[in-house]
């Protein structure tokens, strides 16, 4: 697997909330040099980057980390981020909603900003380092039946991040229309490989170009 086929996979992210404009902009200029599929960046940055780098995919960040806002701030936010010129969302559930088993209420809030969203890409963030496999499964279910398009392992700030085990997981219980993305703990060319063979379609990292770069000097 070539270096290339790899950072087409990858969102190339910032999401710490100390990125200063520099930092987000080496950001996109890396994500422009390597051709990665998108660059993943706080909401308060997506309308600067539209104008700057128009051609850019510009993925952005709803209800980021924890997931509990209320969806009306949800929704406003996705609809923000939209306007602002953001072409793919990536949003977290309410994980106090799967702990009280009201998956209702996570596929209703999935279904709400996906209409807001579009044709534009949707990626849910269930953060599978708090949940029990039941709830994961449960999670699958409620992603694929509101028509979301990815299911995403994680946000990278809670106590894990991806695993195969929960790639493997993943796909033994969403829809065939459902694609995957592993964020996370993804910090070596081995991993993102492993990754990307068992289904993934993107991965979520903020050091695939400095690794791919590395590995480059190092024989890869």
């Amino acid at each position: 697997m070539d270096d290339n086929y790899i950072l087409s996979h990858v969102d190339h992210t910032l999401l710490a909330p100390t990125a200063a404009w520099s930092e987000i902009q080496k950001l996109c200029n890396e994500a422009i040099m390597y051709k990665t599929a998108s660059v993943c960046i706080p909401p308060c940055y997506v309308k600067l980057v539209r104008e700057t780098f128009p051609d850019i995919v510009i993925c952005t960040t709803i209800g980021f980390p924890l997931g509990y806002d209320v969806l009306a701030t949800k929704a406003l936010a996705t609809q923000a981020a939209v306007e602002s010129g953001a072409d793919e969302i990536d949003m977290v559930i309410n994980i106090t909603d799967a702990k009280n088993n009201n998956f209702e209420a996570i596929k209703t809030e999935i279904q709400v900003l996906k209409q807001i969203v579009g044709m534009r890409i949707l990626k849910v963030i269930i953060e599978t380092c708090y949940l029990t496999e039941t709830e994961k499964i449960n999670l699958c279910k409620a992603v694929t039946e509101a028509g979301a398009d990815y299911i995403k392992t994680s946000t990278g700030f809670g106590t894990a991040g991806a695993t195969l085990e929960d790639i493997n997981l993943f796909k033994a219980h969403i829809g065939p229309d459902v694609k995957m993305k592993a964020a996370g703990g993804i910090r070596t060319r081995e991993d993102m490989i492993a990754f990307l063979e068992a289904g993934c379609s993107r991965l979520g990292t903020s050091s695939a170009v400095k690794i791919l770069k590395e590995g480059k000097s190092e024989g890869y």
